[in-house]
């Protein structure tokens, strides 16, 4: 049985409006056929009678025409995302941006330490006036927080940009806290090992075949028992403790380093859903990796002098 559908208004076919239609013809095609077969049509009616012009007209009330949508849904519109993200132009378009960012936050943080670091008035009045540092952690986790979690504010320009200022002023002013308590040349060193070091990792996760972003949970398992192992030493004095810990740090976060890389690059890894709005976000996770890394090669330049 073939059947012809016309319909003048637009239908859903996901919700499932174009069975009725079909049902409903398929219907009056059974009942046009067992009105024929009631009804007898006499042997000498002429041929042209049944092909008469009312006839095709009630052949044509039958017939229906459905017109397809082109419109999308939401997930259609999500892996259409998907897959302009993974052409290769907007992509390098997005590690562009993510880099520019990263490095204007380095500049500003370098900028900041070298006033604690070269100031000897500011270095002064920062070691005798410790609440100074005690003020800033509190401003400091909660510009971290509101970036981290509220994904929709880290996403709207200019906000996440004004967000990402007073985060990156926070920390070049919490670090520059901690140089203080060390002398110039080891914080030069500690510069100079860490701009190595990420130039470094960050050229080997771009090369490299192997997927550490596969990593992401048991790095997480490491850095929190790293924390565990944080608090423990603040109530253990031991130089090889606190050598291990360094270590350990430094270790930990170069792993962090190259996973997130990866994670910004994306293509063949297999975590690399970051959208081409999330550029705040996979900048701050690079920064946070390079402070973290620069933090214990600092502790470990200074516990070796």
């Amino acid at each position: 049985m073939k059947i012809d559908l016309e319909v003048s208004e637009p239908i859903d076919f996901s919700l499932g409006d174009h069975q009725h239609l079909i049902r409903k013809a398929a219907d009056e095609s059974i009942q046009s056929k067992s009105g024929q077969q009631d009804t007898p049509s006499s042997p000498d009616e002429p041929q042209k009678t049944r092909d008469s012009p009312h006839s095709k007209a009630a052949r044509r009330a039958d017939a229906f025409v459905v017109y397809i949508s082109d419109e999308n849904t939401p997930d259609d519109r999500g892996r259409s995302l998907a897959t302009s993200f993974s052409d290769a132009s907007i992509r390098k378009a997005f590690i562009m941006k993510v880099f520019l960012i990263l490095s204007a936050q380095l500049s500003v943080t370098v900028a900041i330490i070298s006033m604690f670091v070269f100031w000897k008035a500011l270095k002064a009045w920062v070691i005798a006036n410790p609440w100074f540092t005690y003020a800033l952690l509190p401003a400091f986790f909660v510009v971290f927080i509101i970036l981290a979690c509220c994904g929709k504010l880290r996403r709207q320009v200019p906000a996440n940009y004004i967000l990402l200022v007073f985060f990156t002023i926070l920390q070049g002013l919490l670090l520059g806290t901690i140089t203080v308590f060390y002398r110039a040349e080891e914080v030069l060193w500690a510069t100079g090992a860490t701009a190595v070091v990420t130039l470094a990792l960050t050229l080997f996760a771009l090369q490299t075949k192997c997927d550490f972003t596969l990593l992401n949970g048991m790095l997480f398992v490491f850095l929190f028992i790293l924390i565990i192992y944080g608090i423990i030493l603040i109530f253990i004095r031991s130089y090889w403790l606190h050598l291990l810990y360094a270590a350990l740090g430094t270790v930990i976060f170069s792993f962090y380093l190259v996973m997130d890389v990866q994670l910004m690059v994306g293509g063949r890894h297999h975590y690399s859903n970051l959208s081409p709005e999330e550029y705040v976000f996979a900048a701050l996770n690079i920064y946070l990796d390079i402070i973290n890394l620069f933090l214990f090669i600092l502790q470990l330049i200074g516990l070796a002098r």
